[in-house]
Order: structure tokens, then C-alpha cells, then sequence
């Protein structure tokens, strides 16, 4: 069983109505794109895993639906990056202002739009190094204001801010998402 992705090298030429198709034709797989053209397909989480993300995605959710000013996005949702990388963060938050400036195609596809607010869970099998740099990425993106990646393994909450350094809590019971999200504070104990 694979535990780390899998890379493949394709060919620069590869636009991103053909990544997006194959993407579609493997819809089974998690695939990104880096800013090289490099594909990742990485491997199914494992059950633990997945119902960690799961509590993710519910406890964003929730807040998304009371607070009505943004949209969320589940991990399977692919976002194109100003640097031409294409990602799947396994949470994600739009502000709908921004949402609302792409056309209705964009939004159909992988859209032209970094999420305000993107939440990365590292897996038992993961390394921590990949998933720190893809938020680095993130945070020289437009738009983004926050991510958190979550480290089950160590018991550790990195948060991310544009312009800042990462900081690092240990073993938080919570993590307030303000002042991006307003009022939205992720219960840890759903997720260790």
C-alpha cells in the first residue's frame, strides 16, 4: 500500500482543462498539481484519519451555515493557485464577496481563487516537511488569511498568517479562528 504520494512528472504542456479532465477520469484519487506541473496522487487516509477530517469539515460547516458570509469546501474540492499549482486543502472557507467574482464556470471547475481560510490534517503517514510547505505556498497566495495545519501525530496546531511566522501551539483543547472567522473556534478533542 502506498504511504506517501506518488509523483509523476507530465509533460509542461498539459493545460488545465486536461488536468481538470483527468482529474475527473480518476475522480477515485486525491490528485495535485504543484507549481512545476508535478502530479501527486496520494493515498486514501485511513479510516481514523477520515473521521478526523470528517469532524473538520462538520465543525466548519456549522459555523459556515450561522455565520452566512462565506461558503466551505470539503477536501475533495481542487482550487487553481496563482503559481499554477492546483490543491485540495482538507477544509477550506471563501468569503462570499470573493466567491461571487468568479463566473459560474470558474466556479464548476477547479476556481481561479485561493480560499480565505484553508485547514491541512496531517495523516499517520504523512511528513510534516510537504504539508508545511504547501502552506507556505498558500500563504503567498492572494486572498488567503489563515490556515491552520494540524499535526494529530505530535499533538501540534501550526498557524499560518500572511507576512507572519508559523506559530506553533502545543496541544491546544481549542484554536480560535478570529479574527477571519469570527466566532468559529475548532474543539480539538474531536480531532486527536
Amino acid at each position: 500500500m502506498l504511504s506517501s504520494p506518488l509523483m509523476l512528472q507530465m509533460p509542461s504542456s498539459m493545460t488545465d482543462e486536461q488536468f481538470f479532465e483527468f482529474c475527473q477520469l480518476n475522480r477515485d484519487l486525491r490528485i495535485e498539481r504543484n507549481r512545476f506541473g508535478e502530479i501527486s496522487i496520494m493515498p486514501p487516509t485511513g479510516s481514523e484519519t477520515g473521521n478526523r477530517n470528517f469532524n473538520l469539515a462538520v465543525q466548519l460547516g456549522v459555523w459556515t451555515e450561522k455565520d452566512g458570509t462565506g461558503i466551505g469546501f470539503d477536501s475533495s474540492t481542487g482550487f487553481k493557485l496563482s503559481t499554477g499549482a492546483d490543491r485540495s486543502p482538507d477544509a477550506a472557507w471563501i468569503k462570499l464577496e470573493r466567491w461571487n467574482t468568479l463566473t459560474p464556470e470558474q466556479q464548476k471547475k477547479f476556481a481561479p481563487i485561493c480560499p480565505d481560510f484553508v485547514i491541512e490534517l496531517r495523516s499517520a503517514s504523512d511528513n510534516l516537511q510537504p504539508l508545511k510547505d504547501k502552506m507556505t505556498e498558500y500563504m503567498q497566495e492572494p486572498g488567503i488569511q489563515l490556515g491552520l495545519l494540524i499535526d494529530r501525530k505530535n499533538r501540534r496546531v501550526y498557524i499560518y498568517r500572511p507576512g507572519q511566522i508559523e506559530e506553533c501551539l502545543e496541544n491546544p483543547d481549542t484554536v480560535s479562528g478570529e479574527p477571519v472567522l469570527p466566532g468559529f473556534v475548532l474543539n480539538m478533542s474531536k480531532i486527536w
